[in-house]
């Protein structure tokens, strides 16, 4: 790269990450805000406990300090999820931003002097856009699934890493049993007083399993003081029960947690999601609310590549609005350009979510990307230089 290149490479890449500081601390702050007296009373309950000794007593400052620690640990996880919402709209800002010093300064003044062409100015901004881009990627891919328990806590979990426990309500597997328990403990991937029913062809009970407790292994359910019971009488003798130990079946915990965690979806990889389709088509392959939940999970895989192409193409429809000849009023220019961005950067999110009937959501997720990409294209056309 050029002296050009890494000195706008260096400013547009100090601007965004000022802007997401920026950004992400204003969001903390009004979260913290609305929510500091549930953080505060977490952090009573804590102190209490740990000052039940005689020689300690709870004291202001403890509950303080514990406040800002449970605030770090709420938010910590989640500023990794807000780094992919905000990305996009930072791109913009920064190179907003950006381009305002260069007009400034007459820095574009110069660069024409020296017969270099505005859309040369474009070439590090998009570079270190794209770098960007890689790093929501590997945060969506490797980081994110990492702490998806952690990404879906309410307020009223700060502090704890446990997922705890809920029921298992009637759930049907990949060869058409039916589970139901009456505790699942998303931590530990255990299931407490566990029945499960068997069915024929005609939809028929054949026989019911029954086990105090389960523990998921590699492949199925370990059954602790399993019995199966045989439902069907045959030559007029019912037969007896049977012991029973492990259950062989692909509803995992990954699959229990995905239908208890409306969020825990979003924040799993591109693979996990993958296995959750080929669950689903298992488990529900002919039902319109299994395809249903296939599509909306095939929408969130390949929406995540349409939202980051369309931050791509958002920044390159409106860096045409800063690269300018003469110098312009940058004020002008961004109360011109700010509706342009939000309609393109929004439209890409709510485009990418949007199912579109009769269309795959493999397609129908880059119906935004096929529209910005002509107008990127036309606007890039428009820079004069």
């Amino acid at each position: 790269m050029s002296i050009i290149d890494r000195y706008i490479a260096r400013q547009f890449l100090i601007n965004t990450l000022v802007l997401l500081v920026i950004l992400a601390c204003f969001v903390v702050a009004i979260d913290v805000s609305l929510n500091l007296d549930r953080f505060i009373t977490i952090a009573d309950e804590m102190s209490s406990v740990e000052g039940a000794r005689p020689d300690i007593e709870p004291t202001a400052l403890r509950t303080g300090l514990i406040t800002i620690f449970l605030i770090a640990d709420f938010w910590w996880p989640k500023l990794l999820q807000l780094y992919n919402y905000l990305i996009g709209i930072v791109l913009v800002g920064a190179m907003g931003f950006t381009c305002a010093q260069l007009v400034k300064n007459r820095e574009l003044v110069a660069v024409l002097a020296a017969g270099q062409s505005l859309q040369r100015i474009a070439k590090p901004i998009l570079v270190v856009a794209l770098l960007f881009t890689g790093v929501q990627l590997a945060n969506q891919e490797l980081a994110l699934p990492q702490v998806a328990p952690l990404v879906t806590r309410d307020h009223g979990d700060a502090g704890r890493r446990l997922l705890g426990t809920t029921q298992l309500p009637l759930t049907r597997d990949g060869l058409g049993r039916y589970w139901f328990a009456t505790k699942f403990d998303a931590d530990r991937g255990t299931l407490a007083d566990v029945s499960v029913w068997e069915r024929n062809d005609r939809g028929l009970a054949t026989r019911q399993i029954s086990a105090s407790a389960a523990q998921w292994r590699e492949g199925g359910w370990d059954l602790v003081d399993g019995v199966a019971d045989p439902r069907l009488v045959v030559e007029g003798v019912a037969a007896s029960p049977t012991p029973i130990d492990r259950i062989e079946t692909d509803l995992d915990p990954v699959a229990i947690k995905m239908r208890r965690y409306a969020g825990f979806s979003q924040a799993l990889s591109w693979r996990q999601l993958g296995q959750m389709i080929a669950i689903s088509r298992q488990i529900d392959p002919d039902s319109p609310q299994g395809d249903a939940e296939r599509q909306s999970l095939q929408r969130v895989r390949f929406g995540r590549l349409s939202v980051m192409a369309s931050n791509i193409l958002a920044l390159v429809v409106t860096l045409p609005f800063f690269l300018t000849r003469v110098p312009k009023p940058m004020v002008v220019q961004s109360i011109k350009c700010a509706p342009i961005a939000i309609v393109a950067l929004m439209g890409g999110v709510v485009g990418a979510a949007l199912p579109v009937p009769g269309v795959p959501a493999a397609i129908s997720a880059f119906l935004p990307v096929m529209v910005l990409l002509p107008i990127a294209l036309a606007q890039v056309s428009t820079v004069r230089t």
